[in-house]
């Protein structure tokens, strides 16, 4: 009888604790996550910035010297991130595959213009600054027009505003939730040695004592928590690095570094004050109250 009660408190004691070490490692994953995404936010939005260009369209009469003095003046500015000059003829071979016909054939001539497209340091993506900018621009005699969309960099960045504050948001309730679960998935792991507590107070161990083995037995379920849901994070950012390897997620090592310890010492500490603090309630408890 006492080796069968054994056997079902030593099972539940097993449960117990992996349901702690999976608490762990989920709630850390998801924490760990949100942190890449926040940290990472500006590098994502600054990608999609880089993607709006200013397109300057070049009347004929321009001569080739001033072309080339305007690509290397741009290249040199501190707001260009690259620049690609199309000539009349690529622009109307772009053209003529976009439509699936040769338009040159019907109009007898090639409308089009030699342009320049400019792409900006993500920086200098603003509505003021792209405006300021193309008023510089316009002022040259050999430039005909220039074009680039205003709603579009207004509605960008008030979205990339918008979703920061959010992200940032939700981040902040579920690193709270995420010390609520743990706490309470350890805090049940407790409850149920509450006597085996009880019994060592009343035999004269000290409350130091007592925590001792709990905290230690916690601390090492932490840290196996921690490691797996830093393993998900590692799986979770390769498979990301390899679909979107333009946003050089991984190249940053010393910010991954510093998430990665973030999390582990965070499954740490959460795991210690968690049981110390469910073991120090039950040492305060009298004995008629561990039954409720």
């Amino acid at each position: 009888m006492a080796t069968s009660f054994e056997k079902y408190q030593k099972r539940r004691l097993i449960t117990s604790y992996f349901s702690v070490v999976i608490s762990i490692a989920l709630v850390l994953f998801l924490v760990g996550l949100l942190a890449l995404l926040v940290l990472n936010t500006k590098k994502v939005a600054d990608h999609f910035k880089e993607q709006i260009a200013l397109t300057i369209y070049l009347k004929d009469t321009a001569k080739e010297v001033e072309i080339d003095q305007l690509q290397k003046s741009l290249a040199l500015s501190e707001y260009t991130k690259s620049i690609e000059f199309v000539s009349k003829e690529e622009a109307a071979k772009a053209y003529s595959e976009e439509i699936g016909e040769d338009f040159m054939e019907f109009l007898g001539y090639n409308p089009l213009q030699n342009s320049i497209d400019v792409y900006f340091n993500a920086d200098y993506v603003s509505e003021t600054k792209i405006a300021e900018i193309s008023r510089d621009l316009g002022e040259k005699e050999f430039v005909d027009e220039i074009i680039y969309d205003k709603p579009l960099i207004a509605l960008l960045n008030d979205n990339i505003k918008r979703l920061s504050f959010w992200i940032l948001a939700v981040s902040g309730l579920l690193t709270f939730i995420a010390v609520l679960l743990i706490n309470s998935s350890i805090r049940l792991s407790v409850y149920a040695k509450r006597f085996t507590i009880k019994t060592m107070q009343m035999v004269g161990a000290t409350k130091r004592f007592i925590r001792r083995p709990f905290i230690l037995k916690s601390v090492k379920l932490g840290i196996i928590g921690s490691s797996i849901s830093l393993i998900g994070m590692a799986v979770v950012l390769y498979y990301l690095d390899k679909s979107f390897p333009e946003l050089k997620l991984i190249s940053d090592e010393v910010l991954l570094a510093g998430i990665f310890a973030g999390v582990l010492v965070l499954g740490i500490l959460i795991s210690w004050l968690s049981t110390y603090f469910a073991t120090q309630r039950f040492l305060n408890l009298k004995t008629d109250e561990l039954y409720y």
